[in-house]
């Protein structure tokens, strides 16, 4: 389906363009909607030279080790681009992306996105900046499996919610993916919750309150043991 003017505005790194600057991109910008669960892409898929980005509901990106652990990289929310290979790489899919619900998904070639950004070349920095931010992400997450303790990956992770939830209250699913968003155990990430107990409140899906907010920061910075 061909993407709307509405829909192009709705991705970050196109919030300075005028309608008329979106129009331009319309002709090679296309939307798909995908329902709950669907699988945008596989690991290791090969992928058309074009921006993917998110205009509405939640992605989740997994990544598999040669094991055969997946781990939940981050979940993306509308608005955000992902696939970065698929413009500046080799075109091949780092990692599997999932609906977490129904979800649009953006997709412009490539050749038209390089023709806006002669225009706006602050699209290029904007994207820039997210890749950048990406990538400290990143190196904080490989740091934190390697050298942190598992309970300080957990107060982080619910530090890092309540931020981009604005909110005490934060929802992340499950134990499950929670477990996998820090690299631990399904059992070990209920027994550290029980750790947590008085900190935080854990309800059934995921849902949690964060009680005593003070105690939850000496915890994420390893100040305290548990």
């Amino acid at each position: 389906m061909k993407a709307t003017i509405e829909q192009l505005a709705q991705i970050s790194i196109f919030s300075d363009l005028t309608p008329e600057q979106l129009a331009g991109l319309q002709a090679d910008a296309t939307v798909r909607q995908y329902q709950a669960s669907e699988t945008i892409m596989q690991e290791g898929d090969s992928l058309s030279a074009a921006l993917y980005a998110l205009v509405s509901g939640k992605l989740r990106v997994i990544k598999t080790a040669t094991t055969g652990k997946e781990t939940i990289l981050r979940t993306l929310a509308a608005g955000e681009m992902f696939a970065a290979p698929a413009l500046f790489g080799n075109q091949i899919a780092p990692a599997t992306v999932i609906a977490e619900e129904t979800v649009q998904v953006l997709n412009v070639k490539r050749a038209a996105l390089l023709k806006a950004i002669q225009v706006n070349p602050e699209i290029a920095l904007q994207m820039m900046a997210v890749l950048n931010q990406r990538l400290q992400q990143l190196h904080e997450t490989v740091h934190g499996l390697v050298s942190e303790r598992a309970i300080v990956r957990l107060a982080r992770l619910i530090q890092t919610a309540a931020i981009e939830q604005a909110g005490s209250c934060v929802n992340l699913e499950s134990h499950y993916h929670i477990a996998r968003r820090i690299g631990i155990t399904y059992e070990e990430c209920v027994r550290l919750f029980k750790q947590l107990r008085g900190i935080v409140s854990y309800h059934r899906g995921g849902k949690i309150t964060i009680v005593d907010r003070q105690a939850l920061n000496q915890v994420a910075q390893g100040s305290v043991e548990l």
